[in-house]
């Protein structure tokens, strides 16, 4: 998928303190952090909208793209200091901030640690208290990860993500998204899906004390990021709005980027 073209202009980019990022546009600060396996340039078409009306920052989480290795055994915390440390280095003071997948667990954990640092919360995609059975899938990927490698296990991220055959119109989105499965680094993925796998239940006391407004957004069709998850979350997150896009699976930010935009945009700018 051929996404360069589509980008506004590059303001700033770098490497700070190890993170990779870019910057495009003026305005509030906007960031987006995506999810494991992928890289900032996933965020393309959300880039594309925003980046008319706000500073919009992009950066590769630790352990992606050309950010540096996240340390064995890294916390949550420390994913979200991420984004700390490269706001201070940017003279950042707040900003809004959207996750997708483990960038949305990121984004709240961001959000609950540093309210007075951010201006609104969208969780895309994100995963929240997973039944037993649920939990059982998502360890015993986690335990394949380990034995046979990432190459191994990207077809059936990809069924997971796109079903078993891809429709036309979103070859595209595919084909980006199988290119960065295949070029992650193995250990930094195995580190960030590990965490993943076992940071479901991290925010289910804290998000009721969640001082910032909240979104919650996820497909109709996630069936491991479901509509019950986001439900259940925006159920106990004071003030914070549901929705549900029709029809969407995981990588919807991609695949159904209209969508997601209009209600990023009315979430954003109300």
């Amino acid at each position: 998928m051929k996404l360069d073209s589509a980008l506004p202009q590059l303001v700033n980019a770098g490497v700070a303190n190890g993170t990779a990022y870019a910057v495009y546009g003026t305005g509030q600060p906007l960031v987006f952090i995506h999810g494991v396996g992928m890289a900032k340039v996933v965020w393309a078409p959300q880039i594309a909208t925003f980046a008319a009306q706000h500073q919009v920052i992009v950066y590769d989480m630790l352990g992606h793209g050309d950010s540096k290795l996240p340390p064995e055994g890294a916390t949550l915390e420390m994913y979200a200091q991420q984004l700390t440390d490269l706001l201070d280095h940017l003279k950042i003071k707040a900003a809004t901030v959207v996750g997708h997948s483990m960038g949305a667990l990121i984004a709240l954990e961001f959000a609950i640690r540093n309210p007075e640092r951010t201006i609104k919360v969208a969780a895309l995609n994100a995963v929240y208290a997973r039944s037993a059975e649920q939990r059982k899938a998502v360890m015993q990927r986690a335990e394949t990860l380990d034995k046979i490698g990432i190459a191994a296990t990207v077809d059936s991220t990809m069924e997971r993500w796109f079903g078993n055959s891809v429709p036309a119109a979103l070859v595209d989105a595919a084909e980006l998204v199988h290119t960065l499965l295949r070029s992650i680094n193995s250990l930094g993925y195995a580190r960030t899906y590990h965490l993943f796998a076992r940071s479901d239940q991290t925010h289910v006391h804290s998000l009721p004390g969640l001082k910032t407004p909240a979104l919650f957004m996820t497909g109709e069709c996630d069936l491991n990021s479901s509509p019950e998850m986001s439900a259940a979350m925006a159920t106990v997150t004071p003030g914070s709005e549901l929705v549900v896009i029709p029809g969407a699976r995981h990588m919807m930010n991609l695949t159904a980027p209209v969508e997601v935009n209009r209600h990023l945009s009315t979430f954003i700018n109300i």
